[in-house]
């Protein structure tokens, strides 16, 4: 016996118009009864679907017209109507009509999870990179190895480096290859980053420990156009276009690219900068980096459909970029190298997909699968020692002076790494009601990793080194909103596995003759984790939000296997870190009193730590190391407090300033049994625990040209000194990088030129192990905006 069922649904479109002559931009369309409206896009079209068959009542209003009411009969797949509303003339006749909706920003904030949301379109008009823009946000520290292109790792409330994931679009970065990375997107090509602190929600479905970055990349689907093209100091060339299209049958093309290039020739001086003269005396010197070029471009083209009836978007894209970095010197600035550098490619294709009422009525549905083959060189090959002017270092008698390896750090090498990628992520959403809902989330990261160096013995370097992990994360949590949403809850639950195997060669001696043996590695990891995020509206504009988290961090495929080209060394032994954290905070506002609004937030947090992967940091001091493995440590301990304020003044003076403390101490080394070795309770070096960031902005109107706008900008931050290693005399001084800049808005608005000078005082400023960044710059920018073609 067979049964089949079935339920016939149709669309109603149409096209609305005022007196017939004009299209009624903006009009609402909605289903009378019922929640269901669209608003009538720029050509007049409406579209309303997945309605079942039968009788409706379709209401259209519009701020211009006067109400009109008809009756439509969905009794086909397709119905079409043509409506025309009757234009008002006498404004006396208009009610006010107050819309309000609430920004993703206030949405997640409102969840419980302590998080920033940063907006990029006033920085895209600047010469500001995508990590200036984290740098000068709450809680977060940005530490670089130079300048533009240099390695960077990110501190969030004193967790750091691979603690803290990435993600474009939540896809893990490292998907893309060191080419694409928050080094060389624009701002011009991001809607909104996300930063979330010590706790990371279900839906980006990864095993962050200290928190996650999410960089969310437009989406628009309609037809503009932006570029934008950039010069300074140093030699510095950045330029972006970003254009997409949007057919009215639900086609869109995306397409976008970007080209940074900088000599990275800024002067360094301090107690790093010497050159060692024949005598052995040292002559500390002001030189300029002499080969710290750093050069990337790269493109990404999508297409696909959206707002169509099998998808809310479906997209194919591809992403290719280049890098080339010139490697100015190891972990420490002890000494300059020459001939050192690294290359980098990677080629990506992806697949994009969601849909609401997927199947069934309130199930969603998004999944996001990538391939990704990305190739990494790191050539160093250079035997003689240089000193800070760039010329060979010199003997006694005068004769160049040899490195003890026959390169500029470590053995001569010309390393191929090749790595084929596969991440997917999938999610389901299930509305129980319109005030609960489930998701389950599942992510996929597996990694295929080949390593050939040219310049070993012939006997090895035919030997396939093989570096492969199979990393899955998955997610379960719940939603829930009570009280007229004054109280929201969040518990989720993670689980994390991982599989890494590696194959190396080694040489040995049989009756005389050298041969190779395969040495073969591998080893698997498990772990569950929970967490929980709330927040209650004690009043509309004041909030309390706590959040909690039992996290886990594996160890990523450059802390196990190493990266010659970060001067990582290989730890096959590595193992996860767990960490217990908590947040608790609060945020006042946005309150306005007459022209006046003024936010204030605030989070205090604690982190405690077993396990601790951190960069092998030496106990010798000024020991010249280029190159380190990462570690375990024993037990660590985080404790701190951030604060915000945000004012502004009649929309046209802003100001706003944040502040981080924390204390980030090594508390106990374990043995492999768990006991207690040695108690420290010692603050870990190479971070900074104290910094403050404010910033000011005004607007002056019609300057120079009616309708222009020019925007003046003052931006400052101060970090406290910290110790670079654990012998405690060995401290940074404090500083105090300090910005000006300028942006001209034509009167058409498409037309935007900026200059920024960064460093003013041309003050000291350095990150890790006290590497030292660029001193005083200037930059102009162009921007070019289009938004209708």
């Amino acid at each position: 016996m067979t049964i089949s069922s079935w339920s016939q649904t149709g669309k109603i479109t149409g096209k609305v118009t005022l007196g017939n002559t004009e299209n009624a931009f903006g009009a609402a369309v909605q289903i009378k009864g019922t929640k269901i409206y669209v608003v009538v896009d720029a050509d007049g079209q409406f579209e309303i679907k997945g309605l079942a068959y039968g009788s409706y009542k379709l209401e259209t209003s519009s701020m211009e017209a006067k109400p009109k009411m008809i009756d439509v009969v969905v009794n086909r797949p397709t119905q079409q109507i043509n409506i025309d509303l009757e234009k008002v003339t006498d404004a006396k006749t208009l009610k006010e009509v107050k819309i309000e909706r609430k920004s993703f920003k206030k949405d997640i904030i409102e969840k419980g999870f302590a998080v920033n949301v940063i907006e990029t379109q006033e920085a895209a008009k600047r010469n500001l990179q995508t990590n200036d823009l984290l740098d000068r946000s709450g809680g977060v520290r940005i530490r670089q190895n130079g300048g533009l292109g240099s390695a960077v790792t990110y501190n969030i409330n004193g967790m750091s480096g691979n603690a803290i994931r990435i993600f474009i679009d939540g896809v893990p970065i490292q998907t893309y290859g060191a080419s694409f990375s928050l080094n060389s997107i624009p701002p011009a090509l991001i809607e909104r980053i996300e930063v979330f602190k010590g706790v990371v929600p279900a839906y980006l479905a990864d095993d962050s420990l200290g928190g996650a970055i999410n960089v969310v990349l437009k989406k628009g689907a309609k037809n503009s156009l932006n570029a934008s093209v950039s010069y300074g100091s140093f030699n510095t060339v950045q330029s972006n276009i970003n254009a997409s299209y949007r057919h009215k049958n639900g086609f869109t093309i995306k397409a976008n690219a970007f080209q940074n290039y900088s000599d990275n020739d800024y002067e360094v001086w301090g107690r790093f900068v010497y050159n060692i003269a024949p005598n052995g005396r040292y002559e500390y010197i002001r030189a300029k980096r002499f080969e710290s070029m750093y050069r990337s471009f790269g493109g990404r083209l999508e297409a696909g459909f959206t707002n169509v009836d099998w998808a809310d978007n479906f997209s194919i894209s591809y992403n290719g970029s280049q890098d080339y970095n010139q490697i100015q010197h190891g972990q420490y600035m002890t000494k300059p190298y020459k001939g050192r550098f690294s290359e980098a490619a990677a080629n990506v294709i992806s697949l994009n997909y969601n849909k609401k009422d997927f199947l069934i009525k309130n199930l969603d549905f998004s999944a996001v699968s990538v391939y990704s083959h990305r190739n990494d060189v790191i050539n160093d090959t250079v035997k003689w020692n240089y000193n800070w002017n760039g010329e060979k270092a010199l003997g006694l008698y005068g004769t160049p002076i040899l490195t003890n390896t026959g390169a500029q750090q470590g053995a001569p090498t010309i390393n191929h790494m090749k790595s084929d990628i596969f991440n997917t992520r999938a999610g389901l959403t299930y509305n129980i009601t319109e005030n609960q809902r489930v998701m389950v989330n599942v992510m996929t990261y597996i990694l295929d990793r080949n390593d050939l160096d040219e310049m070993l013995p012939e006997i090895t370097r035919n030997f396939i080194v093989t570096r492969d992990l199979a990393k899955t994360v998955s997610s379960f949590s719940y939603e829930i909103s009570a009280f007229k949403s004054r109280l929201r809850a969040n518990p989720f639950v993670k689980n994390y596995s991982m599989k890494t195997e590696q194959t190396t060669p080694t040489v040995l001696t049989e009756n005389g003759q050298s041969v190779v043996k395969e040495n073969v590695l591998s080893k698997r990891i498990n772990y569950t984790g929970y967490g929980f995020a709330g927040s209650y509206a004690l009043f509309r504009d004041v909030m309390f939000m706590f959040s909690a988290e039992k996290a886990i961090r594996l160890p990523n495929e450059n802390e196990i296997f190493g990266s010659p080209g970060e001067n990582i060394i290989s730890n096959p032994n590595l193992g996860p870190e767990q960490s217990n954290n908590f947040n608790a905070g609060f945020r006042f506002g946005p309150y306005n009193l007459n022209n006046h609004k003024i936010t204030v937030s605030g989070n205090g947090f604690w982190r405690n730590t077993k396990g601790k992967i951190v960069r092998q940091i030496s106990d010798r001091l000024n020991e010249a190391i280029q190159a380190s493995p990462f570690v375990n440590l024993g037990e660590a301990q985080s404790v701190g407090f951030e604060t915000s304020l945000q004012y502004s003044y009649n929309n046209r003076f802003f100001a706003g300033m944040n502040l981080s403390k924390f204390n980030s101490l090594y508390k106990d080394k374990y043995d492999s049994n768990g006991n207690i070795l040695v108690h420290y309770n010692k603050q870990l070096p190479n971070e900074p625990y104290f910094t403050i960031n404010g910033n000011l902005q005004y607007n002056f109107r019609n300057v120079i040209q009616s309708k222009s706008e020019l925007n003046l900008y003052y931006y400052c931050g101060y970090v406290a000194p910290f110790y670079t290693s654990w012998l405690e005399v060995d401290r940074t001084t404090a500083q105090f990088p300090q910005d000006l800049g300028l942006s001209y808005v034509f009167p058409n608005k498409q037309f935007t030129v900026s200059f920024d000078a960064r460093n003013i005082l041309d003050e000291q400023v350095y990150d890790n192990f006290a590497a030292q960044k660029p001193g005083r710059a200037f930059y102009l920018k162009v921007n070019y905006n289009l938004n209708k073609f």
